[in-house]
């Protein structure tokens, strides 16, 4: 193919990027048509998948993202030695009811938590896994809550419509 030259191109500027990035976007830094990039993504994934490669690439918030393969996650956590990040279980809670509900404010959280969420709230903003994304028309005009592209990159999710259907989560 014509563009093939341009895979190197591609995988570089996902290596560069660290956080997912749109064919679109990649179609503008290197001048080559959209459905071009698309077919040059989905060659590269494919030689990757098919050697004995550390690296693939896969498809997340909307764009493509260079990630480690599954099967080295133990020899990247001895290097990176990373600080447990993990969320807490109201954390968890709080994130999944904004994720299924959303938009959504926070008295209407409280109201199925049963609990105040001031401080989770506070933590999910932090790590960018929610934000505001408006505010709802009522006494106070109180904040609407939406999980974010880190909620997605954090959950392997490409978009909401990836999150499994609510009644299947139920016992």
């Amino acid at each position: 193919m014509f563009y093939s030259h341009f895979k190197k191109h591609i995988e570089a500027l996902l290596f560069a990027s660290g956080n997912p990035i749109t064919t679109k976007k990649i179609a503008q830094l290197i001048e080559v048509p959209e459905e071009h990039i698309e077919l040059l993504i989905h060659q590269l994934i494919a030689e990757m998948a098919n050697n004995d490669r550390g690296l693939m690439i896969v498809k997340v918030a909307a764009g493509y993202q260079l990630c480690t393969k599954p099967e080295l996650s133990d020899v990247v956590k001895k290097l990176a030695q990373i600080q447990d990040t993990k969320l807490s279980l109201a954390a968890m809670e709080t994130l999944s009811i904004i994720a299924f509900k959303q938009p959504i404010t926070k008295l209407e959280i409280e109201h199925i938590r049963g609990v105040k969420v001031d401080k989770v709230l506070t933590k999910l903003l932090e790590r960018q896994m929610i934000k505001e994304i408006g505010r709802k028309e009522a006494i106070g005009r109180p904040i609407i809550y939406g999980t974010t592209d880190e909620f997605l990159k954090s959950f392997g999710l490409n978009d909401l419509q990836d999150l499994p259907p609510l009644v299947d989560l139920l016992p």
